[in-house]
């Protein structure tokens, strides 16, 4: 009987239940707004919407509810062109749209009441405005991106209004490259169901607000703002989000340490901190996290030891580390000083100089003796904080000046210990007593320290038992200096020492001159001494000079207490101050074996590049310009290259070690890469008998040519566009990690913006259509030429080939765009030689959408290059290198000129006699004038 009912009870259902979607007809409503916009697009047709039709609810892309409304519109990737009709807020029963990936462009109408919109996909179209109701009663809204759209960008850009906050099961935020500016909104930070806040590539500005205190978002992406001032503040907010699975916030000006408690954030798999001014410490918790599988700690100011990540894909280059290995200690002098860094708040002052594992060697402030430090002077340095027990430990302290400071606390106890200290001057903070004690032979200054057990200003300072010092420098016969004479007296006193060691070191310079010159070294029409002040970069920390000769212009280098120059002719060029990297003829010429024919490595229209071996066994390549294309654009190139790679430094951008100038020789030194060209790889493996590349080496290598140029665009200090990316300007080292060379066309572009160019330059295959009809150029040219590179790595093919007997697979960008939707089509168009397994199509899939994207005509379709780091990052499982993945670059020092390396046996070149050293200055143009920042570049460059 129960089975009965239950039977029963189905049957009425069936004959009760409403009708399907597909028998009821469309709201008439509905159905004039479909119209409109089917009108609207200037490629309606393209719908495959039929107007005869007995229902639009059957239409492609359109599903109805059981009442006829329309509920779901799917037109991605559809190549729809035109704007969305006014009216489409009129469809109030939508509850999902997908028109990312389209050319839809104008205004962006209000949705405004679309109260039912769960899932709105908007991305990558050409939208140029949003009005200030566009989400005003979206209460359902789960998911909603408007990536890659150009918003109100001629007004300046936008602000997320607080309609916003209403939807509170909001999960997902994308609104990357849209234009957004000003601060990140507070109610962001109070939203419960926010799970993936994306804001990448915008103009934000400010610190990340206290509301995202404890916040449960898994996914933040806030890199790479590019307004004039860029998101900044602490990142101690990140430590609290408990949930917090990937935080991009590279590019960008966050500052002070990374907090100790990031370890909280136990989920954390993908940090990237690169490109801001972080500095300090790195917290020993991030070594332990285990889930971390990417981090990212490239230019910053970090110091100390680097930590010992377990993350696969790691970078840590260009900060102040003072090894270049993870897990290698630091000494204990430097980890002392750090940490009394540590408690006075990081000054900047300090942060430039305090880098590395030897305080004798330029670090501000610090004084050594027989390489111990013995001096700690920085008076009136803005010193916030305490001071550090840690100074205790630097035994051989025998003087310490901290006057004129915001030092508050207590005097540590630890210094009382120090057996070498003699002066300990705190005079002119805010500490507080009592006073250690402190030896008889210690004289101690605690004047001016208004809480300092009572201590009133001209007071002598008192010691523990409350009595006056003993140390109190007061005048015999007299009280103690008025306030203004006791301050004015301890700067008097901070920099009598350091003008006094410079007049001494001038003097003794002179001497050596003089001495010199009596010996006849020195020619006797030298008649100016330019004298260049120690600095860092100087392995020797000498002072060094140049003797300039009236009459020819012939100088003469001295380090220290010796003068020495060498030099093939009297034309040479060599290095004159610390930082250049010129080199003689002679020294490469013996490198390449007289620029023999077995040592060729390539050609192009520079000249030809050699392989070269130095006397230490380190290899190098030899650009050499050929004089039969000498020009004044060749020199130009010529000067370009040096200009910029000794400004810009990466992982994957080529390095320049030194250049040579000697009569019509023009010579540029790089590192050596010993697996060539990426094309040699593609297009020509079996003429050189090497194996096909994989297609996991190939998404590494898509991946590092993209950091290289994402750090060109986005992370150096000035904004570069490449102009000539291509497979055969992208070298492979020996563990196929590549990096991006010729810098012979890059341009500066302020922000990215136009920059006009005097001549079209480039290779045809790889230029942006704008930029080849305009003359015009942004960092945009080189994204669809890194798009044309991946369409290379995809199909084995190169960019442009006549000989192709299918017409329409010549030019490889425009047949790749036709084919890479169709599946059957692409499979067909990929290298031969990858094993295609179904995950690795899925693979290709990815970056052929990523291909087409960087290669769309309309350059504000392109994404940045950052986008790009992105969508590979993820698809790339790490694959590691030969080496460790550390600045190792085949045993040569990038922080050193290559002049150094090969100091001590260039003088034993047979065909080298001495000479004078022709000053950079003063050559008259006939060698590249020394770019500003030369010197610098090598011990303070940039990268992510």
């Amino acid at each position: 009987m129960d089975a009965f009912l239950r039977l029963l009870l189905v049957v009425a259902a069936l004959l009760l239940r409403p009708p399907a979607a597909a028998d009821a007809a469309i709201s008439p409503a509905d159905l004039a707004v479909l119209q409109d916009l089917r009108r609207s697009l200037t490629n309606g047709d393209a719908l495959g919407w039929d107007p005869a039709a007995a229902d639009a609810c059957a239409w492609p892309h359109i599903s109805c509810d059981r009442a006829g409304r329309v509920n779901n519109i799917d037109l991605k990737n559809a190549g729809l062109s035109g704007a969305l009709p006014p009216t489409f807020r009129s469809l109030d029963a939508l509850q999902d749209l997908s028109l990312q990936n389209n050319n839809l462009s104008g205004p962006l109408p209000s949705f405004r009441g679309m109260a039912s919109l769960r899932n709105a996909f908007l991305n990558n179209n050409s939208f140029d405005s949003i009005p200030a109701d566009f989400f005003d009663g979206l209460t359902a809204l789960l998911v909603i991106s408007l990536d890659q759209n150009p918003l109100n960008l001629s007004s300046g850009g936008w602000t997320l209004p607080a309609d916003v906050a209403n939807a509170q099961q909001l999960q997902t935020l994308s609104l990357n490259s849209c234009n957004l500016t000003g601060a990140i909104p507070d109610f962001l930070g109070t939203m419960n169901s926010l799970q993936d806040l994306k804001l990448a590539y915008n103009a934000l500005s400010g610190p990340i607000p206290p509301t995202f205190n404890g916040s449960g978002l898994q996914t933040l992406w806030l890199n790479n703002q590019h307004g004039v001032s860029k998101l900044s503040g602490t990142l101690d907010i990140i430590a609290t989000m408990p949930n917090l699975q990937q935080a991009w916030l590279h590019g960008n000006e966050f500052s002070g340490p990374i907090p100790d408690s990031i370890g909280n954030c136990k989920r954390l798999n993908d940090l990237c901190l690169n490109g801001n001014q972080l500095v300090g410490l790195v917290p020993p918790a991030l070594e332990n996290m285990a889930g971390l599988k990417s981090l990212q700690l490239d230019n910053n100011d970090f110091l100390g030891p680097v930590p010992a990540v377990k993350a696969g894909n790691y970078t840590y280059s260009e900060n102040g580390f003072c090894a270049d290995k993870p897990g290698v200690p630091c000494s204990p002098e430097v980890m002392a000083l750090l940490q009394f860094l540590a408690e006075v708040d990081y000054p900047k002052r300090l942060l430039g100089t305090w880098s590395g594992n030897n305080p004798c060697t330029g670090w501000l402030g610090v004084t050594c003796v027989a390489g111990k430090v013995t001096v700690l002077n920085l008076p009136e340095y803005g010193l916030n904080g305490t001071i550090s027990d840690s100074l205790g430990n630097l035994s051989t302290l025998s003087d310490i000046n901290l006057v004129g400071n915001h030092l508050t606390g207590h005097v540590p106890d630890s210094l009382a210990n120090l057996k070498s200290l003699q002066k300990l001057d705190l005079s002119m903070n805010d500490l507080t007593g009592p006073l250690p004690t402190f030896s008889s032979s210690v004289r101690v200054n605690v004047t001016g320290n208004l809480n300092f057990n009572g201590t009133a200003p001209g007071e002598p300072p008192k010691d523990a038992s409350g009595s006056p010092s003993s140390s109190t420098p007061n005048l015999p016969g007299r009280g103690a200096l008025p306030e203004n004479k006791k301050k004015g007296s301890a700067v008097l006193l901070a920099t009598t020492i350091p003008v006094a060691v410079s007049v001494v070191a001038l003097v003794s310079v002179c001497g050596v001159l003089i001495f010199r010159k009596k010996r006849g070294s020195i020619p006797p029409n030298a008649a100016s001494v330019v004298v260049h002040p120690r600095e860092s970069s100087d392995p020797d920390n000498l002072v060094k000079i140049v003797m300039v000769d009236n009459h020819d212009g012939n100088g003469t280098s001295s380090q220290g207490n010796t003068l020495s120059g060498s030099s093939s002719r009297a034309s040479d060029v060599h290095m004159i101050d610390t930082g250049n990297f010129v080199i003689a003829v002679q020294v490469l010429r013996g490198a390449t074996k007289n620029f023999t024919q077995d040592n060729v490595l390539g050609r192009g229209g520079f000249g030809v590049v050699y392989k070269g071996e130095l006397h230490d066994g380190t290899m190098i390549a030899v650009k050499r310009m050929e004089a039969a294309v000498i020009s004044n654009k060749a020199l130009d190139e010529f000067q370009a290259e040096i200009a910029i790679l000794t400004k810009v430094r990466h992982r994957n951008l080529v390095s320049i070690l030194g250049y040579s100038i000697e009569g019509n020789e023009r010579l540029l030194v790089y590192e050596y890469m010993s697996n060539g060209a990426l094309s040699k790889h593609l297009f020509q493996w079996k003429q050189f008998e090497l194996e096909p590349l994989s297609w996991k080496k190939r998404l590494n290598i898509a991946l590092d040519v993209a950091r290289g140029m994402e750090y060109l665009h986005n992370l150096a200090h000035q904004c570069y566009i490449h102009r000539d990316l291509k497979s055969a300007n992208i070298l492979l080292g020996d563990d196929f990690r590549a990096k991006v060379s010729d810098f012979g066309l890059v341009k500066h572009a302020p922000d990215g913006n136009f920059s006009v160019a005097t001549r079209l330059a480039g290779t045809f295959g790889y230029l942006a259509p704008e930029y080849a009809v305009t003359g015009k150029i942004t960092t945009k040219a080189d994204v669809f030429s890194f798009g044309v590179v991946l369409m290379e790595l995809i199909t084995g093919m190169t960019a442009i080939d006549e000989s192709r007997l299918d017409e329409d697979t010549r030019y490889l960008a425009s047949w790749f765009c036709q084919i890479r939707k169709d599946e059957e089509r692409l499979r067909s168009a990929i290298d031969p030689t990858l094993d295609l397994t179904d995950e690795t199509f899925e693979s290709i899939s990815v970056i052929a959408e990523l291909a087409g994207h960087c290669t769309s005509r309309e350059p504000t379709q392109r994404p940045d290059m950052g986008h790009a780091v992105n969508v590979l990052v993820p698809m790339v499982e790490k694959w590691k290198p030969v080496n460790d993945e550390t600045e190792d670059y085949m045993g040569i020092d990038l922080h050193q000129p290559l002049l150094q390396m090969v100091k001590g046996w260039q003088d034993a070149e047979a065909s080298m006699t001495d000479g004078s050293i022709l000053s950079l200055e003063d050559s008259k143009g006939s060698i590249p004038a020394r770019p500003a920042g030369f010197a610098e570049s090598f011990t303070s460059a940039d990268g992510r």
